[in-house]
């Protein structure tokens, strides 16, 4: 009897690794909740990361939720393109118009995604990882700092991998403010730190309204496989500035992206199961997510300083930082090193440039990546 009873428990048939990936989710919940790391998707990555890993009920098979939620979103790409319509919504690309200068920054900051690309190759050539050229792009656009961008090409190129590479992508987006001072401060003299940039010129509404439009077409024209992304951005950037539709603009500011927020969080989770996670191939991508993000910080503020050279020291160079695209949070960081140097140098504003810049930078590397391998 009492062994029948201990047979349907989970302690009956928990496996060593499930209970490894349950601690580990746990942590993923303990850093939103008590650092405040990424908490809107850390806590439900987190949570479908314990439930992925309950013995025997099946929750992440085709008739379970999480393997409902994961079908419907994340296989169809659906719960991206709904995160970037909310993203657009809510980004002011008013800095990038007014200095489009710093779309370069933005486009610098993606050069870790090529060359952890390279180096996935590599990892996979000589040392067993088994890391195709799907697998190592997928790897690679860890470095962009862009939740929804890598879950999307990783859903296309290389679904097995989606679970560490969107832990990675999330963790090191979380992780901004630690990792990306350093670097900048590395990569730059305290006298450099220090300079001042003039305010940006007022955007007038008419050029706010053109500008997804503008992207859009050249998207169209030039590199139609980052249209899903890019087109989505853009059209929940129209909504915002328009003023025509704000209970539109509202709901996806606020309603739709907190919704698919939560679906896509606890999908993404579901791919913490132990069978999936923990393999060699794993630590790899851990290691090489933390390389993409820091050259992509890196390469952004390196031509900040080429560009500082040709405008005779007006440019500080901190705001290249901002590259990658994680919004606002690159920002934030660039205005807060930049008034450690300065009390009085703010550069906020001047930093969502490359901000922005970095997010159409990020997913326009994912459409390069897609018309070539997909």
């Amino acid at each position: 009897m009492f062994e029948r009873i201990y047979s349907f428990t989970g302690i009956a048939h928990m496996t060593p690794g499930q209970a490894l990936m349950i601690g580990v989710s746990l942590l993923l919940i303990w850093l939103a909740v008590k650092r405040g790391f990424e908490p809107l998707l850390l806590l439900p990555i987190g949570f479908g990361g314990v439930l992925a890993n309950i013995p025997i009920v099946g929750i992440t098979g085709p008739d379970g939720i999480l393997g409902i939620l994961y079908a419907a979103g994340l296989q169809t790409g659906l719960f991206p393109l709904l995160i970037f319509l909310g993203v657009g919504a809510m980004t002011d690309f008013g800095p990038l118009i007014a200095n489009p200068l710093t779309t370069l920054m933005g486009a610098a900051a993606q050069m870790g995604i090529f060359l952890t690309f390279i180096g996935a190759l590599l990892l996979g050539e000589y040392c067993g990882f088994g890391f195709g050229l799907k697998e190592a792009a997928s790897i690679g656009i860890i470095g962009g700092a862009d939740g929804p961008t890598a879950i999307f090409l990783t859903s296309r190129l290389a679904p097995d991998l989606l679970g560490p590479i969107a832990v990675a992508a999330y963790s090191y987006m979380a992780l901004v403010p630690i990792i990306q001072p350093p670097i900048m401060r590395l990569c730059t003299t305290a006298a450099e730190r220090r300079i001042v940039m003039k305010q940006l010129r007022t955007v007038t509404q008419t050029e706010r309204i053109l500008f997804p439009l503008v992207v859009l077409g050249l998207c169209i024209l030039l590199l139609p496989d980052a249209t899903p992304l890019v087109g989505m951005l853009m059209f929940g950037n129209l909504l915002r500035e328009t003023h025509v539709v704000e209970r539109l603009s509202s709901t996806a500011q606020n309603e739709l992206i907190n919704i698919v927020t939560i679906f896509l969080g606890l999908a993404v989770g579901s791919k913490l199961s132990a069978d999936r996670f923990l393999q060699v191939e794993t630590l790899g991508i851990l290691v090489l997510g933390l390389i993409a993000f820091s050259v992509g910080t890196a390469s952004g503020v390196l031509l900040a300083r080429l560009l500082n050279l040709l405008l005779k020291g007006t440019l500080n160079p901190l705001i290249g930082a901002a590259g990658v695209s994680a919004v606002p949070m690159a920002a934030r960081v660039v205005n807060r090193v930049g008034l450690e140097a300065n009390p009085n140098n703010y550069l906020l504003m001047h930093a969502m440039g490359p901000n922005v810049s970095g997010v159409i930078g990020s997913a326009v590397a994912a459409g390069v990546l897609l018309a070539v391998l997909g």
